[in-house]
This record gives C-alpha cells, structure tokens and sequence, in this order.
C-alpha cells in the first residue's frame, strides 16, 4: 500500500442573500446561498483541496485563484472535476471521501443521499466510498450565530497501478 496517500480539506463561507445555496453539488431549497468568488460550494472546495492535499498538488486557490475572472461564478463540480482529472494525470485514483458539514442551518440530513451520489459521481467511485454527514456547533461561535458553515473533509486516494 506504499501508494495510499490521505489529505484534508477545509473550506467556510458566509451566508448571503440572492444566491442559491449549493453543497456537494447538490442545490438546496429555501436557504441562504454562501458569499465565494465561484458558487460557493464549500463542500466540493474542501474536497478540492482534500484530494490536491493528499497528492501534494497545492491548494484549491493555487488551481482556481479568486483573483481570476475565469472562476467567478463557476460550478465547483466542474472544479472538483478538473481536480479529479489531474490526478488521474498524476497516475492517482480516489478511493474514498469522508465529509463533516458544520451548520446550525440548513438541516444536513435530509441532502445526504443526494449529494453522497453527485460526489461519487465526481470522484468516479461508487456512492458507498462517500460519506456526507452534518453537524451542529452547538450555538457557539459565528455557525452558531447562523452567520455561515463550514465543511472538513479527507479523501483516501492511491497509484492506479498499486
């Protein structure tokens, strides 16, 4: 297994008004949409960089800098994608995903299913290697005030020919 390799993603966005709210790809209705330079999905941004992490290829802002008006507005499943493509590029291929969505709102659960299957699709593995799953903050801090969320996640990938 010399050719596993883990990574880690982190990603928060703040709540804003008059933009829809889109997490795993997934849209989810009557919710605030996320402040970002593309659609905001920081559930796919976490994953981004999760999976650049774990084979050393920078971070989600060195691929799609926000300076750059190519990304503004993008679909982040189409960055997740370009992300996906370059490691198979560097011989890897994803094994699995683990995703923690930190909100007091929106309710995580009842997205779970849908977004465990966009994701899998994005990642070229089957949906029982992606795990979504949410999380409140208890009330504290800026998720507590309902002021945004944030998302962790790890992705396992390896060589192809391991």
């Amino acid at each position: 297994m010399a050719g596993v390799r883990a990574g880690t993603g982190y990603d928060s966005h703040r709540f804003t008004d008059g933009r829809p709210l889109v997490l795993g790809g997934v849209s989810i209705p009557d919710a605030p949409g996320l402040a970002g330079h593309s659609d905001g999905d920081a559930v796919l941004h976490a994953l981004c960089d999760a999976l650049l992490g774990a084979a050393a290829l920078g971070n989600i802002g060195q691929s799609f800098p926000d300076d750059d008006p190519a990304f503004a507005g993008a679909d982040s499943s189409h960055l997740l994608g370009r992300v996906v493509k370059r490691l198979a590029d560097e011989g890897y291929r994803v094994i699995n995903a683990d995703v923690t969505v930190i909100a007091e709102q929106p309710r995580i659960q009842p997205h779970v299913e849908a977004m465990s299957r966009r994701i899998a699709a994005l990642l070229n593995v089957p949906p029982s290697a992606v795990s979504v799953k949410g999380k409140t903050n208890e009330g504290m801090g800026w998720i507590g005030r309902r002021e945004g969320l944030a998302v962790q996640a790890i992705a396992l990938i390896d060589r192809r020919d391991s």
